[in-house]
């Protein structure tokens, strides 16, 4: 009798199969954009510790147009990434209720984007009273 080959599982492609692993993967992709951009923050903090003249040198590279195709990119990697967290809350959160009815997941994510919103304008506002 002969012997029976072992079952082997192939793993190659295995985030391509299900739209979840896809959505999943994509979202922790977008944390290197997040880590890209501390970087980019933390090279201008190093600048400016080094005096006016290596931080508006700095400056110069970040109006340079291959810098702005960064930012760019960088805004729609973070837009994606801030979207999919909000959209996995109702997921996380406990059931939350008002009035005896069950919040559907679309209030929930547009309430988070909301707040998010809100709280970013608060700030840009805040910065530019503060600036003026």
């Amino acid at each position: 009798m002969a012997a029976r080959r072992p079952f082997e599982r192939s793993n190659a492609g295995w985030w391509r199969k299900n739209p979840v692993f896809r959505t999943y993967l994509a979202r922790e992709a977008t944390c290197l954009a997040v880590a890209l951009y501390a970087l980019i923050l933390l090279t201008g903090l190093v600048e400016l510790a080094r005096g006016p003249a290596a931080f508006e040198e700095w400056l110069e590279v970040l109006r340079s147009p291959p810098s702005l195709l960064v930012h760019a990119v960088l805004l729609v990697a973070f837009a994606y990434h801030t979207y999919s967290w909000f959209a996995i809350m109702p997921k996380t959160l406990p059931p939350i209720a008002i009035g005896g009815h069950k919040v559907a997941p679309w209030a929930i994510t547009a309430g988070g984007i909301a707040a998010s919103l809100a709280a970013s304008i608060a700030l840009i506002a805040g910065f530019a009273w503060l600036a003026r």
